[in-house]
């Protein structure tokens, strides 16, 4: 059972990856071992077959160092080998048997782990101890000189529960200061494997250079506009209700109407629609042009620009006309507009978009003719 912390002195087997009789190679994981705080994986550091599996799965509070398989080197014929005999029961300090089928049975007694023989150098520990160290050396009654022998393994020479183990003899001594070495070689990025990139030839003075193309204008789509049904609409609301709406409402709710449902375009978003997505404006914003929701700009046409009837050819005044004296018929301008901005007659509604949008503009505001001068009325519902 190996030890995969400084502080680890048993385990629980999970599952065995590889079975016995079977071939494994370097970096293969051969076991999950399960611990207080984790479950880990244990890979083989090279080839070898699984010859013996002592502890199967489910193996609960196996010691660390304890014999839980036995493995032979590849290529090796596991039928004709001999499976040597525990180093710990050679000892006589084993403290777990090893049945015939291969299953480790529970621990035949617990003696308390004596501390090993000290070399005599005395350390200076960093205090306060940490709080695992502390109940280590009260539970073990361990005095001040005591600690004071034990070699610190940690991080700026701070002494680890790892290393009061390794001191009472429940873990291997060269334990603490293998996993530490380990962990602080993990701890460094290893940057030995990069290379400085090549330097690129740089072309040659008189390459000719590619003209960048220049990005398409953006295109006006215009469509005139009618007001005349829904200023009638208008009317009929302040003389019914007594309630004003202005034409920017019905303007508002037909574009509303007429952005629903738009086929999507072909153009790529930019990176500024794509961030008005995330936060969702783009449900919001009413921009020249945008993808989702458009606004039409609106100018009224000037009476002047108006198709006028042709002219007649003038009349000859005779004196019955000038006898009778008819009253001259007042001629209506159409299109004077009522409100700035608007005409109660023709209006360009007109957009901005890029060419990939002409369609998709063109459509937007057919839809908005459509609602503004067949049913406007069914805005104010």
């Amino acid at each position: 059972m190996p030890a995969l912390s400084p502080t680890m002195t048993e385990g629980n087997i999970a599952t065995w990856k590889v079975k016995e009789g079977q071939n494994f190679s370097a970096g293969d994981v051969l076991l999950e071992i399960e611990t207080d705080k984790a479950t880990m994986d244990v890979e083989a550091q090279e080839d070898g077959i699984i010859m013996k599996i002592m502890s199967q799965d489910g193996a609960k509070s196996v010691q660390v160092g304890t014999r839980i398989a036995v493995l032979a080197e590849a290529g090796d014929d596991i039928k004709t080998l001999e499976i040597p005999q525990d180093e710990q029961q050679q000892q006589g300090g084993g403290d777990s048997a090893v049945t015939p089928e291969g299953d480790s049975a529970v621990p035949e007694r617990q003696t308390k782990p004596t501390p090993r023989a000290s070399t005599g150098e005395s350390h200076e520990q960093k205090h306060p101890l940490m709080p695992s160290v502390e109940h280590l050396v009260k539970q073990h009654g361990l005095s001040k000189d005591d600690v004071s022998r034990i070699t610190p393994t940690g991080p700026s020479g701070r002494l680890l529960k790892g290393d009061v183990l390794a001191y009472l003899g429940s873990i291997s001594t060269d334990s603490p200061a293998a996993v530490s070495s380990r962990f602080e070689a993990l701890s460094h990025l290893d940057l030995s494997n990069i290379k400085v990139a090549e330097k690129k030839a740089a072309p040659p003075a008189n390459a000719p250079k590619k003209a960048k193309q220049p990005e398409p204008l953006p295109l006006e789509v215009n469509v005139p506009v009618s007001l005349d049904k829904v200023i009638q609409v208008q009317n009929r609301i302040q003389e019914t209700l007594g309630v004003f709406m202005p034409l920017s409402t019905f303007i508002s709710r037909a574009a509303e109407v007429a952005n629903d449902n738009l086929p999507p375009t072909k153009r790529a978003p930019t990176a500024s629609e794509l961030f008005d997505q995330v936060l969702g404006l783009d449900k919001v914003k009413a921009a020249k042009g945008t993808r989702g929701v458009y606004l039409p700009q609106i100018s009224a046409v000037p009476p002047s620009t108006l198709l006028k009837p042709p002219a007649r050819p003038a009349r000859k005044v005779d004196i019955i006309d000038i006898l009778t004296a008819k009253p001259k018929k007042t001629v209506r301008e159409h299109g004077i507009p009522t409100v700035p901005g608007f005409s109660n007659g023709l209006n360009v509604f007109s957009l901005v978009v890029p060419r990939e949008e002409e369609h998709r503009a063109h459509m937007f505001l057919e839809r908005c003719k459509a609602i503004l001068e067949e049913e406007p009325g069914r805005l104010v519902l």
